[in-house]
């Protein structure tokens, strides 16, 4: 997916910045876009490819994730 950034002017002529729009092409985000801003003028578009997330959390790191917390509260209740 990529996000898309937006800057547009509405029909009544206000200035409207940074809209953002996570989409798979650029007509399916300008649709988008239409859908919420009837007639608007597009001043500005950016593209941000957004990198896929593939962190994939096994019971080892789960569990070793929630043994640090754990361990780190104990270290700060026995500071106080």
């Amino acid at each position: 997916m990529t996000r898309y950034g937006y800057t547009i002017k509405t029909r009544l002529g206000q200035r409207v910045e940074n809209i953002q729009i996570m989409a798979a092409s650029p007509d399916d985000a300008e649709r988008r876009l239409r859908q919420m801003y009837q007639h608007c003028e597009i001043l500005e578009r950016r593209e941000n490819a957004v990198p896929r997330r593939v962190d994939v959390l096994d019971v080892e790191s789960i569990i070793g994730l929630i043994s640090a917390t754990a361990a780190a509260s104990a270290h700060e209740a026995f500071r106080r």
